[in-house]
């Protein structure tokens, strides 16, 4: 017994993993077979049964036209035994009427003709038609009303109704049964059965190898998507799946790949991007400060020599971290991680935050900040963002104006709009060069070892933040005028 258990687990066993390892499109096709097949033969039952019924009513109402005509060749107007009793030749000359011919076998029954039997309350032959020879029609006891139902006569199959006879007093005497061939019609009966049963499983196969070419080209796209999705390497990023022509759940399923495509090669960029950004940037400071280590070592020298140069590359060492922040700022801007909170914002007490942390560096170069226009305006904005555009934009004016000058922060509010503009007297930019300022990694002086410092990424962060925030950045600039950057924000 145990075995036979884990033989029959063995079969189920493989029996799954055939299951599991069949192609999408057979699945499709074998579903669809299964539940098509069911409805055909649902269908093919439903018209069998209502041919069938169809053909027995036939059969029924013939059967009462006939005992219609024999009660009205026998004179009788209600359904009285004792009055069929009494014609005990009537019944037979009714049924050689019915025959073709007028001479009947006593010994042979003729099966394409009507029969009629008169049978008493207990099914004793009371009376029959000469042509049933000696075979009598079946009788089932016990029924008050017309009945109809088939049997048979020497193999043949007939349809009979039995129809109750009453006494004077109402009480069922016998009955009178009449009976028609439909041997012709069993034959149509059975022919159709067979139409019907040999047809199913042709149907059913040919149903089958259509939905099976039909879903095979309907999961088209999706085999395209396998294929794409097999060759896509990181060289090849760009290429997309075909969209299928039709607008439906596999052109939504394209169309999200192609989406889902897009975000893996744009973060592919963004990485790429940012590891080209810091090696070129920190290539050259990496450089100066191993360069300075390595002279540093080669023999001894004085103290003063020493802290000069560990405060150089301590220098070099902050503007490398400085970059790598601003460079890990617009890594999380453009990776969509950043999102901005915007609340109102005093905007007085920004611009003195600011100005507090950038005012040792204006101190050294004398250069004067002023803030004048509105103490209380609000604006709408991330607090922490709107701090790093405004120190971004300040340290430019603070790095490009020369000594002694004056930068000027004005706020003022006109036409459902605050506006917020700092203005220095530095060297001002170049007209063709004001395209190209929000970029990184551009400076309009293109030399690295320009005094200022700068990465050329100040302004790209302040473009890429004030964009998140619905704020308009503009830029006003003469050459050795100065510069004017004037933040628009959206009225609250």
């Amino acid at each position: 017994m145990n075995s036979e258990v884990k033989h029959a687990l063995k079969n189920t066993s493989i029996l799954l993993r055939k299951w599991s390892a069949m192609s999408l499109r057979n699945r499709i096709a074998f579903y669809y077979t299964i539940a098509t097949a069911f409805l055909i033969a649902l269908v093919f039952t439903i018209l069998y049964f209502m041919v069938e019924s169809i053909v027995y009513k036939q059969f029924d109402d013939e059967i009462n036209n006939e005992v219609s005509e024999i009660f009205l060749d026998a004179h009788v107007t209600t359904h009285d035994f004792t009055s069929f009793s009494r014609f005990k030749n009537f019944i037979d000359d009714k049924a050689t009427n019915f025959t073709e011919t007028k001479h009947v076998e006593k010994e042979s029954v003729k099966v394409d003709t009507e029969f009629i039997q008169l049978v008493n309350n207990e099914g004793q032959v009371v009376n029959k038609s000469a042509n049933l020879a000696r075979n009598v029609l079946a009788f089932k006891p016990g029924h008050a009303k017309t009945i109809y139902f088939n049997s048979a006569i020497n193999n043949s199959t007939i349809r009979q109704g039995q129809l109750p006879l009453f006494s004077h007093n109402g009480i069922i005497k016998g009955y009178i049964i009449v009976a028609v061939p439909m041997t012709k019609a069993i034959i149509v009966l059975q022919d159709l059965q067979n139409v019907f049963l040999f047809s199913f499983p042709s149907i059913i196969l040919t149903l089958f190898v259509l939905t099976r070419l039909i879903a095979g080209k309907s999961i088209r796209p999706i085999e395209r998507v396998i294929a794409t999705a097999e060759k896509m390497t990181q060289p090849n990023l760009h290429q997309r799946v075909e969209l299928p022509y039709h607008q439906d759940e596999l052109y939504r399923l394209s169309a999200t790949i192609n989406a889902l495509l897009d975000r893996m090669q744009d973060a592919f960029q963004r990485e790429k991007q940012f590891t080209a950004d810091a090696s070129h940037e920190l290539k050259t400071p990496l450089a100066v400060v191993k360069g300075t280590l390595e002279v540093l070592v080669r023999k001894p020298r004085e103290r003063d020599h020493y802290e000069t140069k560990i405060q150089f590359c301590l220098k070099e060492l902050n503007r490398m971290a400085r970059l790598i922040d601003q460079l890990l700022v617009l890594a999380r801007y453009e990776s969509s991680r950043m999102n901005s909170h915007r609340d109102q914002v005093l905007l007085q007490h920004t611009l003195e935050n600011v100005t507090t942390r950038q005012h040792p560096i204006a101190r050294e170069k004398m250069i004067e900040i002023q803030i004048k226009g509105q103490e209380k305006s609000t604006v709408s904005a991330d607090p922490e963002m709107l701090e790093i555009i405004l120190e971004n934009i300040l340290s430019n004016a603070i790095k490009y104006s020369p000594a002694g000058s004056v930068i000027t922060i004005s706020v003022e509010q006109k036409e459902r709009s605050t506006f917020c503009s700092i203005t220095d007297q530095g060297i001002g930019i170049p007209e063709e060069k004001m395209h190209a300022i929000f970029e990184r990694f551009y400076r309009v002086d293109e030399s690295r070892n320009s005094s200022t410092g700068g990465f050329g990424l100040g302004l790209s962060i302040v473009k890429r933040l004030a964009d998140l925030q619905q704020i308009k950045v503009s830029v006003n600039s003469a050459k050795e005028l100065g510069t004017t950057f004037t933040l628009t924000f959206p009225f609250t």
